[in-house]
């Protein structure tokens, strides 16, 4: 059976979806806010780059970026953000839908999923301090029925 990388396009569509999606998050007020710091030029690539190995494709960015206690850490220590999140996922639906997967679809909704799971879930447990995230996490994968063991 084809993984989700796969019928998303594998890094062609993911760095797609990735550009969609931020060109959605800069739009959107609250969500800017969190890249108010500035952001790496290439933070689509490495995005795509995240996806990817979320969604069962190659170990691009554990292999040249890091592991998934970075990625936790850079989103945790900022306090609830409960709107925020709301919004990022707004921005991913409408991003999905820009790249032609509108989340009624088999593909948009896996990703939908995907997004807020992960979005609600890990990148939002540390509310208070980014020193609380463990060392050594792995990047966790998800497939067409949720989240492998």
């Amino acid at each position: 059976m084809e993984s989700i990388f796969e019928a998303a396009g594998e890094m062609t569509g993911l760095i797609r979806l990735a550009a969609a999606w931020h060109v959605r998050v800069m739009a959107d007020e609250m969500v800017a806010h969190a890249f108010s710091h500035g952001y790496r030029s290439d933070h689509t690539e490495r995005l795509a780059a995240y996806w990817a190995e979320s969604l069962c494709g190659p170990n691009t960015y554990t292999d040249s970026y890091g592991d998934e206690t970075g990625v936790v850490r850079i989103h945790s220590g900022n306090g609830p953000h409960d709107d925020m999140n709301v919004h990022a996922v707004a921005c991913f639906d409408a991003a999905l839908a820009d790249v032609g997967w509108p989340v009624n679809q088999r593909l948009g909704r896996a990703l939908h999923d995907y997004f807020a799971w992960a979005t609600m879930g890990a990148f939002d447990l540390y509310h208070d301090s980014a020193d609380d995230v463990a060392e050594g996490l792995a990047i966790p994968k998800w497939s067409w029925d949720g989240p492998l063991a």
